[in-house]
């Protein structure tokens, strides 16, 4: 079984991320100062070389101006679809 961060689930996770912070108008320097961050934190996330949990998935979606729940909602939506 490939790693989660490896796998087609994780990578539908964070392009939903990449996608909404490129709704919102953000880059990824944006994103990271909100975090108090490196731009690198947010470029390895979007580029699936480092795995988040549940903790930094709250933040990166308030720092992104979506509600944690319905991003949550939407990745976990996503993530049916291709089953």
């Amino acid at each position: 079984m490939p790693r989660s961060i490896h796998s087609d689930q994780y990578k539908q996770l964070t392009e939903l991320l990449c996608k909404t912070r490129k709704q919102a108008g953000l880059t990824q320097q944006e994103v990271a100062d909100k975090l108090n961050k490196p731009q690198s934190y947010v470029a390895k996330i979007e580029g699936n070389e480092r795995r988040i949990d549940l903790v930094e998935f709250a933040a990166l979606a308030h720092a992104l101006g979506v509600d944690p729940k319905a991003l949550f909602a939407d990745v976990f939506s996503e993530i049916s679809k291709s089953k």
